[in-house]
Protein backbone atom coordinates (compact mmCIF):
# COMPACT_ATOMS: atom_id res chain seq x y z
CA UNK A 1 0.00 0.00 0.00
CA UNK A 2 1.28 3.43 -0.91
CA UNK A 3 0.47 5.88 1.90
CA UNK A 4 -0.18 9.55 1.24
CA UNK A 5 0.32 11.83 4.27
CA UNK A 6 -1.58 15.04 5.10
CA UNK A 7 0.46 17.75 3.36
CA UNK A 8 1.64 21.05 4.77
CA UNK A 9 -1.40 23.35 4.66
CA UNK A 10 0.64 26.54 5.08
CA UNK A 11 0.64 29.41 7.64
CA UNK A 12 2.23 27.18 10.29
CA UNK A 13 -0.90 25.03 10.74
CA UNK A 14 -0.14 21.71 12.42
CA UNK A 15 -3.42 19.83 12.13
CA UNK A 16 -6.78 19.75 10.39
CA UNK A 17 -10.18 18.20 11.09
CA UNK A 18 -11.79 15.93 8.51
CA UNK A 19 -15.10 17.43 7.35
CA UNK A 20 -16.12 15.06 4.55
CA UNK A 21 -14.57 12.36 2.40
CA UNK A 22 -15.26 12.58 -1.35
CA UNK A 23 -13.85 9.08 -2.00
CA UNK A 24 -14.12 5.61 -0.47
CA UNK A 25 -12.01 2.43 -0.54
CA UNK A 26 -12.16 0.85 -3.97
CA UNK A 27 -12.63 4.12 -5.86
CA UNK A 28 -10.36 4.84 -8.81
CA UNK A 29 -9.41 8.50 -8.91
CA UNK A 30 -7.45 10.81 -11.16
CA UNK A 31 -4.57 13.05 -10.23
CA UNK A 32 -5.72 16.35 -8.72
CA UNK A 33 -9.23 15.00 -7.99
CA UNK A 34 -10.63 16.17 -4.62
CA UNK A 35 -10.30 13.40 -2.03
CA UNK A 36 -11.32 15.03 1.24
CA UNK A 37 -12.41 18.35 2.75
CA UNK A 38 -10.55 19.32 5.93
CA UNK A 39 -11.07 22.29 8.22
CA UNK A 40 -8.16 24.25 9.71
CA UNK A 41 -8.14 27.27 11.98
CA UNK A 42 -8.23 29.39 8.83
CA UNK A 43 -10.65 27.78 6.37
CA UNK A 44 -12.01 24.60 4.79
CA UNK A 45 -9.54 23.13 2.30
CA UNK A 46 -10.03 20.35 -0.24
CA UNK A 47 -7.04 18.02 -0.46
CA UNK A 48 -6.47 16.74 -4.03
CA UNK A 49 -5.06 13.38 -5.07
CA UNK A 50 -1.30 13.59 -5.68
CA UNK A 51 -1.53 11.02 -8.50
CA UNK A 52 -3.97 8.67 -10.21
CA UNK A 53 -4.71 5.35 -8.55
CA UNK A 54 -7.12 3.22 -6.58
CA UNK A 55 -8.07 3.98 -2.98
CA UNK A 56 -7.28 1.14 -0.58
CA UNK A 57 -7.71 2.78 2.85
CA UNK A 58 -8.88 6.01 4.47
CA UNK A 59 -7.14 7.05 7.68
CA UNK A 60 -9.82 8.68 9.85
CA UNK A 61 -13.45 9.68 9.59
CA UNK A 62 -15.49 12.89 9.68
CA UNK A 63 -14.66 14.81 12.86
CA UNK A 64 -11.24 13.22 13.36
CA UNK A 65 -8.18 15.46 13.61
CA UNK A 66 -5.15 14.62 11.50
CA UNK A 67 -1.71 16.07 12.11
CA UNK A 68 0.38 17.36 9.21
CA UNK A 69 2.61 14.49 8.04
CA UNK A 70 0.29 11.79 9.41
CA UNK A 71 -1.23 9.11 7.10
CA UNK A 72 -4.32 10.33 5.26
CA UNK A 73 -5.02 8.00 2.30
CA UNK A 74 -3.66 4.60 1.30
CA UNK A 75 -3.39 3.81 -2.44
CA UNK A 76 -3.05 0.32 -3.90
CA UNK A 77 0.48 -0.50 -4.94
CA UNK A 78 3.95 0.00 -3.51
CA UNK A 79 6.00 3.14 -3.18
CA UNK A 80 6.99 5.88 -0.72
CA UNK A 81 4.93 8.99 -0.21
CA UNK A 82 6.64 12.34 -0.48
CA UNK A 83 4.25 13.85 2.06
CA UNK A 84 3.58 16.88 -0.13
CA UNK A 85 1.25 17.96 -2.86
CA UNK A 86 2.98 19.32 -5.93
CA UNK A 87 2.15 23.00 -6.49
CA UNK A 88 0.35 25.50 -4.32
CA UNK A 89 -2.40 23.66 -2.42
CA UNK A 90 -4.34 26.81 -1.57
CA UNK A 91 -4.31 28.07 -5.14
CA UNK A 92 -5.30 24.70 -6.57
CA UNK A 93 -8.04 24.26 -4.00
CA UNK A 94 -9.41 27.73 -4.68
CA UNK A 95 -9.42 27.18 -8.42
CA UNK A 96 -11.06 23.78 -8.10
CA UNK A 97 -13.65 25.03 -5.62
CA UNK A 98 -14.49 27.92 -7.95
CA UNK A 99 -15.05 25.41 -10.75
CA UNK A 100 -17.16 23.10 -8.59
CA UNK A 101 -19.58 25.66 -7.15
CA UNK A 102 -22.99 24.03 -7.15
CA UNK A 103 -26.36 25.78 -7.08
CA UNK A 104 -29.15 23.99 -5.27
CA UNK A 105 -32.30 25.72 -4.18
CA UNK A 106 -30.85 29.04 -5.44
CA UNK A 107 -27.95 28.90 -2.92
CA UNK A 108 -24.52 28.53 -4.56
CA UNK A 109 -21.81 26.81 -2.53
CA UNK A 110 -18.81 24.55 -2.95
CA UNK A 111 -19.04 20.93 -1.79
CA UNK A 112 -16.78 21.79 1.16
CA UNK A 113 -19.12 24.57 2.31
CA UNK A 114 -22.11 22.25 1.93
CA UNK A 115 -20.29 19.65 4.03
CA UNK A 116 -19.66 22.24 6.73
CA UNK A 117 -23.33 23.25 6.70
CA UNK A 118 -24.34 19.61 7.20
CA UNK A 119 -21.89 19.16 10.07
CA UNK A 120 -23.26 22.29 11.80
CA UNK A 121 -26.93 21.46 11.07
CA UNK A 122 -27.34 24.64 9.04
CA UNK A 123 -29.94 24.87 6.29
CA UNK A 124 -28.13 26.54 3.38
CA UNK A 125 -31.36 28.16 2.24
CA UNK A 126 -31.27 30.23 5.45
CA UNK A 127 -27.72 31.47 4.84
CA UNK A 128 -27.07 34.99 3.56
CA UNK A 129 -24.24 34.49 1.02
CA UNK A 130 -21.47 37.10 0.93
CA UNK A 131 -18.91 35.31 -1.23
CA UNK A 132 -17.94 36.10 -4.84
CA UNK A 133 -20.85 35.85 -7.24
CA UNK A 134 -23.33 35.32 -4.44
CA UNK A 135 -21.77 32.07 -3.21
CA UNK A 136 -22.05 31.00 0.43
CA UNK A 137 -18.72 31.01 2.26
CA UNK A 138 -17.56 29.10 5.35
CA UNK A 139 -17.95 32.29 7.41
CA UNK A 140 -21.54 32.68 6.18
CA UNK A 141 -22.34 29.16 7.38
CA UNK A 142 -20.61 29.65 10.73
CA UNK A 143 -22.43 32.93 11.24
CA UNK A 144 -25.77 31.21 10.55
CA UNK A 145 -24.83 28.45 13.02
CA UNK A 146 -24.31 31.13 15.68
CA UNK A 147 -27.79 32.48 14.95
CA UNK A 148 -26.54 35.66 13.28
CA UNK A 149 -27.83 35.69 9.73
CA UNK A 150 -26.65 39.24 9.05
CA UNK A 151 -23.11 40.40 8.56
CA UNK A 152 -21.37 41.29 11.81
CA UNK A 153 -20.91 45.01 12.36
CA UNK A 154 -17.65 46.29 13.85
CA UNK A 155 -17.96 48.08 17.18
CA UNK A 156 -17.18 51.76 17.06
CA UNK A 157 -16.76 54.70 19.38
CA UNK A 158 -17.63 54.10 23.02
CA UNK A 159 -18.18 50.35 22.62
CA UNK A 160 -14.87 49.89 20.83
CA UNK A 161 -13.04 51.78 23.59
CA UNK A 162 -14.88 49.77 26.23
CA UNK A 163 -13.91 46.51 24.54
CA UNK A 164 -10.22 47.43 24.47
CA UNK A 165 -10.19 48.65 28.08
CA UNK A 166 -12.04 45.61 29.42
CA UNK A 167 -9.83 43.17 27.52
CA UNK A 168 -6.67 44.88 28.76
CA UNK A 169 -7.99 44.96 32.33
CA UNK A 170 -8.96 41.29 32.27
CA UNK A 171 -5.55 40.32 30.92
CA UNK A 172 -3.45 42.44 33.27
CA UNK A 173 -5.15 42.64 36.67
CA UNK A 174 -4.86 39.91 39.32
CA UNK A 175 -8.51 40.36 40.28
CA UNK A 176 -10.08 39.05 43.49
CA UNK A 177 -13.65 39.78 44.63
CA UNK A 178 -14.94 39.83 48.21
CA UNK A 179 -18.65 40.09 48.98
CA UNK A 180 -20.89 41.05 51.88
CA UNK A 181 -24.39 42.37 52.66
CA UNK A 182 -25.37 45.64 54.35
CA UNK A 183 -28.58 45.89 56.38
CA UNK A 184 -30.12 49.19 55.23
CA UNK A 185 -33.59 48.78 56.73
CA UNK A 186 -33.22 52.07 58.59
CA UNK A 187 -32.69 54.19 55.47
CA UNK A 188 -35.38 56.90 55.22
CA UNK A 189 -37.76 56.73 52.29
CA UNK A 190 -36.30 58.50 49.23
CA UNK A 191 -32.67 57.95 50.22
CA UNK A 192 -30.35 58.02 47.19
CA UNK A 193 -28.52 54.71 47.20
CA UNK A 194 -25.86 56.16 44.90
CA UNK A 195 -25.15 59.07 47.26
CA UNK A 196 -25.05 56.83 50.34
CA UNK A 197 -22.68 54.43 48.60
CA UNK A 198 -20.44 57.30 47.52
CA UNK A 199 -20.30 58.64 51.08
CA UNK A 200 -19.50 55.19 52.43
CA UNK A 201 -16.68 54.79 49.92
CA UNK A 202 -15.17 58.15 50.93
CA UNK A 203 -15.21 57.06 54.57
CA UNK A 204 -13.74 53.65 53.66
CA UNK A 205 -10.92 55.34 51.74
CA UNK A 206 -9.99 57.15 54.94
CA UNK A 207 -10.24 53.99 57.04
CA UNK A 208 -8.22 51.87 54.57
CA UNK A 209 -6.33 54.09 52.06
CA UNK A 210 -4.64 51.12 50.39
CA UNK A 211 -7.51 50.76 47.91
CA UNK A 212 -7.72 54.43 46.95
CA UNK A 213 -4.55 54.12 44.91
CA UNK A 214 -2.91 53.76 41.53
CA UNK A 215 -0.63 50.89 40.62
CA UNK A 216 2.13 51.09 37.98
CA UNK A 217 2.77 47.51 36.86
CA UNK A 218 5.95 48.31 34.91
CA UNK A 219 7.56 49.98 37.91
CA UNK A 220 5.78 47.69 40.40
CA UNK A 221 4.92 50.85 42.36
CA UNK A 222 1.75 51.80 44.23
CA UNK A 223 0.77 55.41 44.84
CA UNK A 224 -1.74 56.10 47.62
CA UNK A 225 -4.00 58.99 46.65
CA UNK A 226 -4.93 61.67 49.17
CA UNK A 227 -7.88 62.90 47.11
CA UNK A 228 -10.88 60.67 46.44
CA UNK A 229 -11.72 61.14 42.77
CA UNK A 230 -14.66 58.79 42.46
CA UNK A 231 -15.47 57.14 39.13
CA UNK A 232 -19.19 56.44 38.62
CA UNK A 233 -20.12 53.72 36.10
CA UNK A 234 -23.05 54.93 33.96
CA UNK A 235 -24.88 52.52 31.65
CA UNK A 236 -25.82 54.00 28.27
CA UNK A 237 -27.45 52.47 25.18
CA UNK A 238 -24.20 52.69 23.21
CA UNK A 239 -21.82 51.54 25.95
CA UNK A 240 -20.41 52.37 29.37
CA UNK A 241 -19.09 55.71 30.59
CA UNK A 242 -17.25 56.31 33.87
CA UNK A 243 -17.27 60.06 34.64
CA UNK A 244 -15.22 61.20 37.62
CA UNK A 245 -16.49 63.15 40.63
CA UNK A 246 -13.46 65.18 41.73
CA UNK A 247 -12.64 65.61 45.41
CA UNK A 248 -15.62 63.64 46.65
CA UNK A 249 -14.04 63.67 50.12
CA UNK A 250 -14.56 67.46 50.35
CA UNK A 251 -18.34 67.34 49.77
CA UNK A 252 -20.96 67.10 52.50
CA UNK A 253 -23.78 64.59 52.07
CA UNK A 254 -26.22 67.03 50.47
CA UNK A 255 -23.64 68.44 48.06
CA UNK A 256 -22.40 64.95 47.23
CA UNK A 257 -25.89 63.83 46.20
CA UNK A 258 -26.41 66.92 44.03
CA UNK A 259 -23.03 66.62 42.30
CA UNK A 260 -23.61 62.94 41.57
CA UNK A 261 -27.02 63.62 40.08
CA UNK A 262 -25.59 66.34 37.84
CA UNK A 263 -22.66 64.15 36.78
CA UNK A 264 -24.88 61.22 35.80
CA UNK A 265 -27.20 63.59 33.90
CA UNK A 266 -24.28 64.99 31.91
CA UNK A 267 -23.11 61.46 31.12
CA UNK A 268 -26.55 60.54 29.77
CA UNK A 269 -26.61 63.74 27.72
CA UNK A 270 -23.10 62.97 26.43
CA UNK A 271 -21.95 66.46 27.44
CA UNK A 272 -18.86 65.42 29.42
CA UNK A 273 -15.46 66.87 28.63
CA UNK A 274 -12.56 64.40 28.12
CA UNK A 275 -11.05 65.62 31.39
CA UNK A 276 -14.14 64.47 33.26
CA UNK A 277 -13.47 60.88 32.14
CA UNK A 278 -9.88 60.67 33.38
CA UNK A 279 -8.05 60.21 36.63
CA UNK A 280 -10.44 58.24 38.88
CA UNK A 281 -8.77 56.83 41.99
CA UNK A 282 -11.52 54.26 42.72
CA UNK A 283 -14.81 53.31 41.03
CA UNK A 284 -18.40 52.67 42.06
CA UNK A 285 -20.81 50.57 39.98
CA UNK A 286 -24.40 50.69 41.22
CA UNK A 287 -25.52 47.94 38.84
CA UNK A 288 -28.31 46.86 41.20
CA UNK A 289 -30.35 49.81 39.96
CA UNK A 290 -30.78 47.69 36.81
CA UNK A 291 -30.63 44.17 38.25
CA UNK A 292 -28.42 41.49 39.73
CA UNK A 293 -27.18 40.83 43.26
CA UNK A 294 -23.45 40.07 43.16
CA UNK A 295 -20.79 40.52 40.49
CA UNK A 296 -17.07 40.57 39.82
CA UNK A 297 -16.66 44.04 38.27
CA UNK A 298 -13.41 44.63 36.39
CA UNK A 299 -10.74 46.88 37.83
CA UNK A 300 -9.34 49.19 35.13
CA UNK A 301 -5.67 50.09 35.70
CA UNK A 302 -4.09 52.10 37.15
CA UNK A 303 -6.88 51.91 39.75
CA UNK A 304 -6.72 49.23 42.41
CA UNK A 305 -10.40 48.67 43.31
CA UNK A 306 -14.02 48.92 42.23
CA UNK A 307 -17.12 48.49 44.42
CA UNK A 308 -20.27 47.00 42.92
CA UNK A 309 -23.67 47.36 44.60
CA UNK A 310 -26.41 44.89 43.69
CA UNK A 311 -30.19 45.01 43.78
CA UNK A 312 -31.61 45.91 47.20
CA UNK A 313 -34.02 43.19 48.34
CA UNK A 314 -35.97 42.27 51.43
CA UNK A 315 -34.44 39.25 53.15
CA UNK A 316 -34.66 37.38 56.47
CA UNK A 317 -31.97 38.71 58.82
CA UNK A 318 -31.03 37.66 62.35
CA UNK A 319 -30.94 40.89 64.36
CA UNK A 320 -28.54 41.75 67.18
CA UNK A 321 -30.98 40.44 69.78
CA UNK A 322 -31.32 37.09 67.98
CA UNK A 323 -34.72 37.72 66.41
CA UNK A 324 -35.53 36.87 62.80
CA UNK A 325 -36.82 39.82 60.83
CA UNK A 326 -37.40 40.84 57.20
CA UNK A 327 -34.94 43.64 56.42
CA UNK A 328 -33.79 45.56 53.36
CA UNK A 329 -30.37 44.22 52.36
CA UNK A 330 -27.89 45.77 49.92
CA UNK A 331 -25.42 43.25 48.38
CA UNK A 332 -21.83 44.48 47.98
CA UNK A 333 -19.06 43.15 45.71
CA UNK A 334 -15.55 44.59 46.00
CA UNK A 335 -13.01 43.63 43.33
CA UNK A 336 -9.39 44.56 43.98
CA UNK A 337 -6.05 44.09 42.22
CA UNK A 338 -4.15 41.60 44.34
CA UNK A 339 -0.85 42.82 42.91
CA UNK A 340 -1.29 46.09 44.78
CA UNK A 341 -3.62 45.30 47.70
CA UNK A 342 -3.89 42.51 50.24
CA UNK A 343 -6.96 40.56 51.21
CA UNK A 344 -6.81 42.21 54.62
CA UNK A 345 -6.88 45.69 53.12
CA UNK A 346 -9.85 44.72 50.93
CA UNK A 347 -11.74 43.20 53.87
CA UNK A 348 -11.15 46.28 56.04
CA UNK A 349 -12.31 48.55 53.23
CA UNK A 350 -15.49 46.52 52.70
CA UNK A 351 -16.16 46.46 56.46
CA UNK A 352 -15.87 50.24 56.55
CA UNK A 353 -18.32 50.59 53.64
CA UNK A 354 -20.78 48.23 55.28
CA UNK A 355 -20.51 49.92 58.68
CA UNK A 356 -21.26 53.36 57.22
CA UNK A 357 -24.21 52.07 55.19
CA UNK A 358 -25.66 50.43 58.31
CA UNK A 359 -25.09 53.51 60.46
Amino acid sequence: MRVFNLPDLGEGLQEAEIVEWHVKPGDAIESDQAMVSVETDKAIVEVPAPYSGKIEKLFGGAGDKIHVGAPLVGFEGAGADTGTVVGNLEARTAARSEARVESRGEVKATPAVRALARSLNVDLSSVRPTGPGGTASTEDVKRAARGDASAALPQKGMRSTMARNMAAAHQEVAAVTVMDDADVEHWPKGTSALARLARAMVIACRAEPGLNAWYDAKADARTLREEVDLGIAVDLPDGLLVPVLRNAHKLDEEKLAAELQALVARARERSLSPEMLRGATITLSNFGAIGGRYASPLVVPPMVAILGAGRMTRMPVVTADGALAARRVLPLSLTFDHRAATGGEAARFLNAVKSDLER
